[in-house]
C-alpha cells in the first residue's frame, strides 16, 4: 500500500511538472527554441515573411496596417546587439518622417478631418509628449540652417494642412528616440555626458514634417537637450546628394522606371475599372482622378480609421482601396525584378552612403566627432538606399521607418572595425549584396567595415560598367 501511494504521488508530481512546462512555454516565459549566445551571426531575425504571423498570400489590408505603423503596437529591436568584447563607436540613423496628412486631395470630396494639434491625453500618446511641446517653445537658441529657421517645430493646426505631420507622426518618433536612447545611450554610453555640437550631425530637408520628426526623435533620445548644442543642417535634395547632385544618367534611369510603372498600370484592367468607378462617384474624368493620386488620401482615411469619402453618386469603399493597394504591392515586386529602379538607386544613394563611409573611416582612425548622425528624410530617400544595398525583401518604407548603420570596434583587435545594418529593428546586415559572401565563409557576427567601404567606393559602379560616380553619372549606356 505504501509503495502504491508513493507511486501515485510521483505520478501526480510528474503530471504537475509537465503542465507547468507547457504553460510556461505557452506564455513565452521559457524558450522553446535554442537561445543564441551572441556569437552565431546566422541566428538573426529575418525580414522574410514569418508563416506564423504573415498571411499566406499578399493581403493589401495587412500591408496597409504595417505601412501605417500604429504606435500602440509594441516593437522588438535588435539594435545594439554584439558580443561583449565589441565596442559601439558610431551610429548613423536615416529615418522617414512620421504619419502625415495627405499631399493630395481627392477632387470634389470632403477632406479627412484630422486634428494636427498636439494633445497629451489624446491617443496615440507618449509619456514625453507634453514635455516635448514645452521644450520646443524654448528653441530660440537652437541653430536651424537656412529656411529651417522659418518652419514650425511641431504641428499645431486644428485641421491638418496638406503634408503636415500629425500627432501620430510625432508619437512614432518619440517612440523611436526612446528606443534608441535605451540602447545607445543608457546601455552602450555612446555619447559622453558632456556631449557637444561636434558629437552630433543632424540634417533634414526643408519640409516641416521632416524637421519635426527629427526633433521628436532627438528630444526622446536626449530629453531636455541644451538648444545651444543643436545645429540642424538644411538639405535641399530629397535624396541627400548635397554637392553631388549633377547626374544625368540617374535621371534617365528614373524616367525609364516611371515608364515601366505606367505600362504596368495600363495593363491592369481591374485597376482601370476601379479608377473608372471612383471617377464616376466623384464626378470627374478618370485621368483627373489618377493624377490626384487617390491612394495617398485613402491611406490617411485608413490609418486614422476615418470613413472613405462619399458623394451623391455613392461612396469610395474598402474594395476600391484594396485594388489600388494590391497594385502598389505588385508594382514593388516588378520593380525589383526589372532592375531599372536598382540602377537609379545606385546613383541616387551613392552620395549619402559615401558620406556615411567617410565618417566611419574618420571615427575608425580615432576621431571623436559626429558620433551620432541623424538624417530626417522621406520614403524617396530610404527606398533607393535599401535597393542599392541589395536588401531586396525589405518592405517599402512605412511611416517613421528607420535604417540604422552601427560601427563597432573589435576589443580584441582594436584596429578592426565592423558594421551592422538594421531596418526597423531587424538585422539585415547579411541580406546586403556586399556582405552575403562574407556571411557564408565567416563566423564573425558582423560585416567588416572594409567590405562596406569597397562597396561604396568601387563595387556600386561595376553594375553600371563604370569605375566612379562621375563616370557612371555621365556616360551613356542606352
Amino acid at each position: 500500500m505504501l509503495f502504491r501511494n508513493r507511486f501515485l504521488l510521483l505520478l501526480a508530481l510528474a503530471a504537475l511538472l509537465a503542465f507547468l512546462s507547457i504553460s510556461l512555454q505557452f506564455f513565452h516565459l521559457t524558450p522553446v527554441t535554442p537561445v543564441s549566445n551572441g556569437m552565431n551571426g546566422k541566428n538573426r531575425k529575418r525580414i522574410m515573411p514569418d508563416p506564423l504571423t504573415e498571411p499566406p498570400v499578399v493581403d493589401p489590408i495587412h500591408e496597409a496596417r504595417i505601412y501605417c505603423n500604429i504606435p500602440s503596437i509594441t516593437e522588438r529591436s535588435a539594435e545594439g546587439h554584439a558580443p561583449y568584447y565589441f565596442k559601439l563607436v558610431s551610429v548613423h540613423v536615416l529615418i522617414r518622417h512620421g504619419d502625415r496628412y495627405p499631399l493630395y486631395a481627392i477632387p470634389k470630396t470632403k477632406r479627412p478631418e484630422i486634428d494636427c494639434t498636439l494633445v497629451a491625453n489624446r491617443k496615440p500618446n507618449h509619456p514625453k509628449l507634453e514635455a516635448f511641446i514645452n521644450h520646443m517653445s524654448k528653441a530660440s537658441e537652437g541653430l536651424m540652417e537656412g529656411t529651417l529657421s522659418t518652419l514650425p517645430l511641431y504641428p499645431s493646426h486644428s485641421l491638418c494642412e496638406m503634408g503636415e505631420l500629425t500627432q501620430t507622426g510625432v508619437v512614432q518618433h518619440l517612440k523611436n528616440g526612446q528606443l534608441l536612447q535605451d540602447i545607445y545611450l543608457k546601455k552602450h554610453k555612446l555619447l559622453p555626458k558632456d556631449w557637444t555640437t561636434k558629437h552630433l550631425y543632424l540634417e533634414t530637408t526643408g519640409k516641416s514634417r521632416t524637421l519635426q520628426s527629427g526633433l521628436a526623435l532627438l528630444y526622446s533620445l536626449l530629453p531636455d537637450f541644451d538648444w545651444k548644442k543643436i545645429n540642424f543642417r538644411h538639405q535641399w535634395s530629397t535624396i541627400f546628394c548635397s554637392g553631388n547632385c549633377d547626374c544625368p544618367m540617374r535621371n534617365q534611369y528614373l524616367e525609364k522606371e516611371q515608364r515601366r510603372q505606367y505600362l504596368l498600370r495600363v495593363k491592369n484592367n481591374q485597376l482601370e475599372n476601379t479608377y473608372v468607378e471612383m471617377a464616376k462617384i466623384v464626378g470627374i474624368p478618370t485621368r483627373q482622378l489618377r493624377a490626384a493620386n487617390p491612394i495617398d488620401s485613402m491611406l490617411c482615411h485608413f490609418c486614422h480609421n476615418v470613413s472613405f469619402p462619399c458623394t451623391k453618386n455613392g461612396c469610395i469603399d474598402i474594395e476600391h482601396f484594396k485594388v489600388i493597394k494590391t497594385h502598389q504591392i505588385e508594382d514593388e515586386r516588378e520593380r525589383r525584378e526589372r532592375k531599372l529602379y536598382f540602377k537609379y538607386a545606385l546613383l541616387a544613394s551613392h552620395p549619402v552612403l559615401n558620406q556615411t563611409v567617410s565618417r566611419m573611416l574618420r571615427i575608425a582612425e580615432g576621431k571623436k566627432e559626429e558620433i551620432f548622425v541623424l538624417y530626417s528624410a522621406h520614403d524617396v530617400t530610404l527606398s533607393p538606399v535599401l535597393s542599392a544595398l541589395g536588401i531586396t525583401e525589405a518592405r517599402f518604407p512605412r511611416f517613421a521607418a528607420r535604417l540604422v548603420f552601427e560601427l563597432w570596434q573589435d576589443g580584441e583587435r582594436p584596429a578592426d572595425h565592423f558594421i551592422r545594418i538594421l531596418y526597423n529593428g531587424v538585422d539585415v546586415t547579411f541580406h546586403t549584396s556586399f556582405c552575403q559572401e562574407h556571411h557564408k565563409h565567416s563566423n564573425k557576427p558582423m560585416c567588416p567595415l572594409e567590405d562596406f567601404v569597397h562597396f561604396v567606393k568601387r563595387d556600386m559602379f561595376s553594375v553600371l560598367n563604370s569605375s566612379s560616380y562621375y563616370d557612371a553619372c555621365h556616360r551613356k549606356t542606352f
